[in-house]
């Protein structure tokens, strides 16, 4: 999966008029995107640690220890973070439940750009959840923080991850040879990406 958890260029600071990545709780159908709490670390740490998540993601350990979590969600959730990332919880609308996790990382006002990823927990897998996620943390790098590009990256041998960045736009750009470590082995990256003029291809989902 694309890793939620890259060249660093100097920035200038937003000006006051340029939108804040603050954070805010995003609601599709099913599910409630909401800010990251240290709270959540367990249940973190119980999905996230799971083999199958962490063999696809360069920064997910396996196993994950709930000082892990909480460590990890420390770093992401102090403040003036959300300038340049923003991580969400994604739970479900029915009970609340955390499934997974989706973001925005590296989020560049100057060239209005940032890199999306995302993990949803194994046993809700096969279900649309992380579509319907990821559509909705598009349309809101789009049109709340007004960028102009999203990019992610998944590894070759994830195709499933490729597949739902392709459902809600992002279009391969090319393949980055060997660009990972995973494990003590080296791994082809493909990156894809969806400019602002795309979206409102992918806005609503198929019918």
């Amino acid at each position: 999966m694309p890793d939620p958890f890259p060249i660093d260029c100097p920035r200038m600071s937003l000006t006051d008029e340029a939108p804040t990545a603050a954070p805010r709780t995003l609601e599709t159908v099913r599910l409630a995107l909401r800010p990251m709490a240290l709270t959540d670390a367990p249940t973190v740490a119980l999905l996230a640690g799971q083999r199958e998540i962490a063999d696809t993601t360069i920064s997910v350990p396996h196993p994950c220890s709930e000082a892990q979590a909480r460590a990890w969600i420390a770093a992401r959730t102090e403040p003036g973070n959300a300038r340049k990332e923003l991580v969400f919880a994604v739970t479900l609308r029915s009970n609340g439940q955390l499934i997974g996790a989706v973001g925005l990382r590296d989020i560049d006002p100057d060239h209005a750009k940032a890199e999306m990823g995302f993990w949803i927990g194994v046993e809700f897998w096969g279900q649309g959840y992380a579509t319907e996620a990821a559509r909705a943390v598009v349309g809101h790098a789009f049109d709340a923080l007004r960028l102009n590009r999203v990019c992610a990256h998944h590894m070759v041998r994830n195709p499933t991850s490729g597949s739902v960045l392709g459902k809600v736009g992002l279009k391969p750009e090319g393949l980055l040879r060997q660009r990972v470590r995973k494990w003590g082995v080296y791994e082809d990256v493909v990156v894809c990406a969806i400019l602002r003029e795309d979206w409102a291809v992918h806005r609503n989902p198929d019918p």
